[in-house]
């Protein structure tokens, strides 16, 4: 082979110094034998280097004749091969490609190409030569499109070409200097040709080029092996990443992380990952691992993934905690991390897959076993002036910030290592400095950071999310820890705090910071006296203030109404079940605060605050409060508990008539949701629907607050009364009240009925009872419906005797209508004759002598004896109007007056009648 691609010319030259007389033996070595070795040396190794006319090359392939032509192209090939044996300039690697092309054409008639197009081939393989360092920049483009050709002539339907082409791709990446250089050239630099590959698209043509061997097995296994060295490179791998990122995004998402999750998938990543994690150096490599990074965090998400198995999880996890823990770890030896901003991007990646890595069970063990609690912690510290060679303030606080916002969702998980670390007392401390007076701006650049720009709200938010997460284990040994370390009185100062600048402006952080420290709170103190003890002044005071809520704050969307729920519960944990704080609690007047809030009528409401009023009913005091509290309209707490009742059953579709009495006295309280299910046999540890039905809403609470207000006793008092004293004991309820609260009466008994007809259903699905038994379950339903049709009658009843009362009051306000009239008309009729009287003087002559015969009727008969008889008459007097009291005295006993009286007449004064009497008796 060596001898074919030997120049004629070479051979003939290397004869002729083996005639000369000076390289005879007998001579043996002289001087001039010597020159003529040298200048035979350089002969032959001009020779080798002497520049082949490309140009003729080109045109005599491109003529097509005689056989004799063939053997002068395949001589000419053989030529350019010896030529270039030590490398390829790269000012001829176009018309080497152009050469190339034009013998792949002729490989399908004629096989003897075969050998020159892959002796052509292997000499792409070795370094590309130079003669300036600029004529890499300067030949970029020729030298990446004469490469993309090379993935091109994988249509030769050669299995010999397409072999060779996929060793010279693989060459690319153990590049081997030559022995020898071209004089005055110097090799390319390593990744010059992969840099070319990558810019031509190698790895596309590669990759279409797998349809050509699908059928040949050993062609196809070289084209993979070439396109996995291609793989590794920057570009097939960025544009990778966007094939896939165009995947998630277009297509099914689910689908295609589900086919990402394989173990050979996540291998493939973990493997280009790492590459790029530690070789990568330039700004393209750090956003192309971090690119791979999200992939990985999208893999991660789904449980079926085998990111464990594959080893991409520890991986994952000691990257997360490389620069806090500082521990050295075999998988990232020789890893160093900057500040720059794509390093930053990692950090905050890495944080967020350690959130998803917490929702595993299974990779709970290597979070604990790579110190993640320590590494999230070493965030948890009142924050410093950055260093010279540190993140920056905000790029810390945002760091901060995940960094907690993650150990929210770890901390449950690793409880051991969360008291062996002392997180309580870390926590404890970083809330006092939040609100502490240290000269601290927050920058609220980040997600975590929203709202807390100027202020460390963001970070108390944070913070006290991770105590939530933690007391919400309800572990003692946590909640001890807490309480010990004066957690309480920290918790209720913190509060205060909060409320203080609530008032100033509603923020949404201040809401959610309230409604978790009324959480913690609530758990903290749950069954424990003491607790609630320490809870109970400072605590009560805080809670009243959220108990006067503005209800119109409910529906902002801040999280008004998520506090106010903490607020309850807390009142319910808290207070609830401690004497002292009760009875402070009815002291501030909080039940009339509750009750304003039941008023409201809110579903969401009601459920919670009829439980904490049962609960504090337990107290005899507050009874007193219930029953002295009104709404608006002078509403009663009895009364606005019925109204809460109907309005209940309506929701369920409770059957009632419309006098709000029972329509169907076998199933009186059943809804209609309840009415459609089939009854169905259960084991006896399965509730029935009849039960489930009593946790569903609120009617058993209100019966229970009913019957411990004593509402029941009043009013069965008053049916054994035969509603003698009508509906007095129960002020402001009216009868559809008491048809309501007949219902409520009989709850359990109807309850009851409902449970016995549940067992005879199912009985006699699944037995046929005996006739005893049989008897027993008639009688047992027969006792329910008579209950029913008993209720039925009160209400009937209730409602003859409302009628009856109102009757009766109806009558009544007639009567006192007639008087009002007839004495209207009397007024009217004594204003005529008085009219008469002053316009007609013979009606008036008539009236006089009618008053005066009337007055003379009602002079008693009866004379006095012994005694004198006075005259009320005034003589003369013309009006037959009441006159003043006048009495003429003629005579009177000497013995009394001791003398008798002279004869001496009184004058008499004449009243006037004028227009102001008129006027008087107008007005009368």
């Amino acid at each position: 082979m060596a001898s074919l691609a030997e120049p004629r010319g070479s051979r003939a030259r290397s004869r002729s110094p083996a005639r000369s007389p000076g390289l005879s033996p007998a001579l043996g070595p002289s001087r001039c034998g010597e020159e003529r070795r040298k200048a035979a040396s350089d002969a032959a190794q001009e020779t080798q280097v002497r520049p082949v006319d490309l140009n003729h090359a080109i045109k005599l392939l491109e003529d097509a004749g005689s056989s004799d032509l063939e053997d002068q192209q395949l001589k000419v090939l053989k030529k350019v091969v010896k030529s270039f044996e030590n490398g390829l300039p790269l000012k001829d690697l176009a018309q080497i490609m152009d050469i190339l092309n034009l013998c792949a054409e002729k490989v399908n008639e004629q096989e003897a190409f075969i050998e020159p197009v892959c002796e052509l081939i292997k000499l792409c393989g070795l370094p590309f030569q130079k003669k300036k360092f600029s004529d890499e920049v300067n030949y970029s483009v020729a030298v990446s499109k004469s490469i993309a050709q090379l993935g091109c002539l994988m249509r030769v339907p050669s299995s010999q070409v397409r072999i060779q082409i996929c060793k010279c791709i693989i060459s690319f990446y153990k590049m081997e200097l030559p022995k020898k250089l071209l004089p005055g050239y110097q090799p390319t630099s390593a990744d010059y040709k992969i840099q070319m590959a990558e810019l031509g698209g190698l790895a596309e043509t590669l990759v279409l080029s797998l349809a050509l061997v699908e059928n040949q097995l050993t062609e196809k296994l070289w084209v993979l092996k070439a396109l996995q060295h291609l793989s590794n490179s920057g570009q097939l791998v960025f544009r990778s990443s966007e094939i896939l990122w165009n995947l998630l995004e277009n297509t099914s998402k689910e689908e295609v992380v589900s086919q990402l999750s394989s173990l050979e998938c996540i291998h493939a990543l973990k493997e280009i990952f790492v590459d790029r994690l530690i070789n990568g150096f330039r700004h393209y490599d750090r956003q192309l691992r971090n690119d791979l990074l999200v992939i990985a965090t999208l893999v991660a998400e789904n449980s079926a993934a085998s990111m464990i198995e594959s080893g991409f999880t520890m991986l994952l996890i000691a990257l997360a905690t490389f620069t806090e823990v500082k521990i050295p770890n075999p998988l990232l030896e020789g890893l160093k991390l900057t500040y720059s901003y794509e390093d930053f991007e990692m950090k905050k990646l890495l944080f967020n897959i350690i959130g998803i890595f917490s929702k595993d069970p299974h990779a709970v063990q290597l979070l604990s076993e790579n110190d993640v609690m320590p590494a999230l912690l070493y965030y948890v510290k009142p924050h410093k002036k950055p260093g010279f060679h540190d993140w920056s303030a905000a790029q810390y606080e945002e760091l901060q910030l995940h960094a907690i916002a993650i150990l929210a969702s770890v901390a449950p998980l690793l409880v051991d290592k969360y008291l062996s670390c002392q997180a309580n007392t870390l926590l404890l401390v970083f809330l006092e400095w939040c609100v502490g007076q240290d000269p601290f701006f927050g920058q609220g650049n980040s997600f975590h950071g929203t709202g807390g720009r100027g202020s460390k709200l963001a970070q108390m938010r944070y913070g006290l999310r991770v105590l939530k997460s933690v007391v919400s284990l309800y572990d003692d040994a946590v909640n001890l820890n807490l309480c010990d370390q004066g957690a309480i009185s920290q918790l209720l100062e913190i509060l205060k705090y909060a409320a203080n600048k609530l008032e100033q402006k509603d923020d949404a952080i201040l809401l959610e910071i309230q409604a978790n420290i009324l959480f913690i709170l609530s758990v903290l103190c749950e069954n424990d006296v003491h607790r609630k003890e320490l809870f109970s002044y400072e605590g009560v005071h805080l809670l009243i203030s959220f108990l006067q809520m503005d209800p119109k704050k409910l529906h902002s969307g801040l999280g008004h109404r998520r506090l106010l729920f903490s607020a309850l519960d807390c009142l319910w944990s808290c207070v609830i079940g401690c004497y002292i704080a009760e009875d402070y609690f009815l002291e501030q007047q909080g039940i009339f605060f509750l009750l304003d809030l039941l008023a409201l009528k809110q579903k969401s409401l009601c459920n919670i605050i009829l439980g904490i009023l049962s609960e504090f009913c337990d107290n005899p005091k507050t009874i007193i409060h219930i029953s002295t509290w009104r709404g608006e309209k002078d509403q009663t707490a009895a009364k606005l508990l019925i109204q809460l009742w109907r309005q209940e059953e309506l929701d369920l579709g409770v059957q009632r008539d419309q006098y709000g009495r029972i329509a169907d006295v076998k199933r009186p309280i059943a809804g209609s949701f309840q009415k459609e299910q089939e009854i169905i046999p259960m084991p006896s540890s399965c509730p029935s629907f009849a039960i489930i039905e009593i946790s569903e809403n609120i009617r058993a609470k209100l019966y229970s607050l009913l019957c411990k207000l004593d509402i029941m006793f009043v009013l069965f008092k008053s049916v054994l009364n035969g509603f003698k004293d009508g509906f007095e004991n129960l002020p402001g309820l009216s009868a559809k009240d008491f048809i309501t609260l007949a219902i409520i009466r009989r709850y359990i008994d109807f309850k009851v009925g409902e449970v016995w007809s549940e067992v005879c259903t199912e009985l006699k699905e699944e037995f046929r009872p005996i006739a005893s038994d049989e008897e027993t379950l008639r009688v047992i339903s027969e006792v329910s419906e008579n209950i029913g049709k008993m209720v039925t009658a009160y209400q009937t009843e209730v409602l003859e005797n409302h009628h009856h009362q109102e009757i009766q009051e109806e009558e009544k306000a007639y009567t006192k209508i007639r008087a009002v009239h007839k004495q209207k008309e009397m007024v009217n009729k004594s204003w005529e004759n008085f009219l008469t009287r002053t316009s007609n003087y013979e009606a008036l002559k008539k009236a006089k002598r009618l008053q005066e015969k009337l007055i003379e009727a009602s002079k008693s008969k009866s004379k006095t004896q012994n005694g004198a008889v006075h005259s009320t008459d005034i003589k003369g007097l013309g009006t037959t109007v009441g006159s003043g009291r006048l009495v003429t005295v003629e005579s009177a006993p000497s013995q009394l007056v001791g003398r008798p009286l002279s004869a001496k007449r009184l004058p008499v004064k004449r009243v006037s009648f004028g227009a102001g009497a008129l006027k008087r008796n107008e007005k009368s």
